[in-house]
């Protein structure tokens, strides 16, 4: 599976976080250690942690504007892996015939993107659309996780979860005036959708059906989502995009890209409002272990203290979980089963259809590496213009009706 993870681009830091001319920044991905640094070109760059010349820490190195120079004996990369200096080694064509451990970088999104596969697969970059609106339009987070990155993706093509795990965030959703919360408002009225999957060229659509029926009549709403290899899911909102990328095999990286067409969701007082009602501020973060500083204290709320679980108001009826929060409650969830699940105990049913499709898609990516063919969405491409979540009311009795149409004007105005 590493492997197939490698042969696509992932997205490993928020660009705004690596600042030009700062101090070398320590990366963790996909098991190994690299090192982010910015030149003085604005160019950035990510480096293995060990130097090529004897393995000295990158992170230690000397950020000298052009380069990084390690200490050990001063040999100096550019953020390309040109070796702009040795000056231990006598020969001046000496440094002409290596080259530095860096890996192919790109900046879109307000993201940072690494290729950390074989150089001669390097695949074409993804241009979603959403890379094209500006920052004040597209608003990011990033919280780390202790489990598989595999059981968090499981949350994200889990539709039956919602109405149940969420309950009461779900029941204040219809009192906050956010196109997120009205979105996910309807989805407490049915626990139980009708759910069907399609495999696509990218992996496969998701789509949770169901039957509602209020002051407006008898309906059928559908919630699509679209798994992408080998960790996105494009939430059935329409205008989130989820990364859930391995720092290693038991520590995750999940990262959220809101945007909006019409509204600026980056700045305040929207980006507050929307990120108390999910449950992404700092705050939160840091106050339930999910930042890099705060994974794994034992003064967090974790396995070992059953997540600060309030009993006392799951027993009084406040609180369903006796969680405060949306993130928080799916992170106890995928957490709390171990870092790496133990599925030979798993009790599939009909409710857990994207679970299954998610095992063999991901399955299918490293059976086609190890038999030296490109993994999915490689080989024939992907129209990233068409790959879309969507949520809308059904107008016919196929699904996949819906994904043609970009907008569906009952039930999606602005974000």
């Amino acid at each position: 599976m590493g492997k197939a993870m490698r042969r696509y681009w992932l997205p490993f830091m928020n660009s705004a976080d690596l600042v030009e001319g700062d101090d070398p920044h320590g990366v963790e991905l996909m098991g190994e250690r690299f090192v982010a640094w910015r030149d003085n070109r604005g160019c950035a760059g990510l480096f293995h942690q060990s130097c090529l010349h004897r393995g000295a820490s990158m992170r230690l190195a000397r950020a000298e504007g052009d380069g990084l120079r390690c200490i050990y004996h001063g040999w100096k990369f550019s953020v390309d892996g040109t070796v702009i200096d040795t000056p231990n080694v006598a020969d001046p064509n000496f440094k002409s015939r290596i080259k530095g451990r860096t890996f192919p970088v790109r900046e879109a999104g307000g993201l940072l993107w690494a290729y950390l596969g074989p150089r001669e697969s390097e695949p074409a970059f993804p241009h979603w659309p959403w890379m094209d609106l500006s920052d004040a339009q597209r608003l990011i987070t990033r919280h780390v996780e202790e489990c598989s990155f595999v059981q968090v993706i499981e949350g994200l093509v889990d539709s039956s979860h919602l109405g149940v795990l969420h309950m009461n965030g779900l029941q204040q959703s219809g009192e906050v005036d956010l196109g997120f919360a009205q979105k996910v408002n309807s989805m407490q009225r049915n626990l139980a959708p009708r759910l069907e999957v399609q495999d696509t060229d990218f992996g496969f659509y998701y789509a949770a059906l169901r039957d509602i029926d209020d002051e407006h009549g008898p309906r059928t709403e559908a919630r699509i989502a679209a798994f992408v290899a080998p960790c996105c899911v494009l939430n059935p909102n329409g205008d989130i995009a989820t990364f859930v990328v391995p720092l290693d095999d038991v520590r995750t990286s999940f990262i959220h890209v809101f945007w909006s067409d019409t509204q600026e969701l980056n700045r305040e007082p929207l980006r507050s409002r929307h990120l108390e009602f999910i449950g992404l501020t700092p705050e939160v973060l840091d106050g339930f272990g999910l930042t890099d500083d705060t994974l794994g204290r034992t003064d967090r709320p974790n396995p070992r203290n059953n997540f600060h679980q309030d009993r006392e108001a799951m027993r009084l009826g406040t609180s369903w979980s006796g969680l405060p929060g949306l993130i928080e409650e799916d992170v106890a969830a995928s957490v709390s089963a171990g870092a790496v699940r133990d599925r030979r105990h798993e009790m599939l049913s009909a409710a857990d259809i994207g679970i299954s499709r998610l095992y063999r898609t991901l399955l299918g990516c490293a059976d086609a590496v190890e038999r030296g063919e490109p993994p999915l969405g490689i080989a024939r491409g992907v129209n990233w213009s068409q790959v879309q979540g969507r949520h809308g009311l059904m107008t016919s009795e196929d699904w996949r009706d819906l994904i043609a149409r970009r907008k569906d004007p009952e039930t999606e105005g602005a974000s």
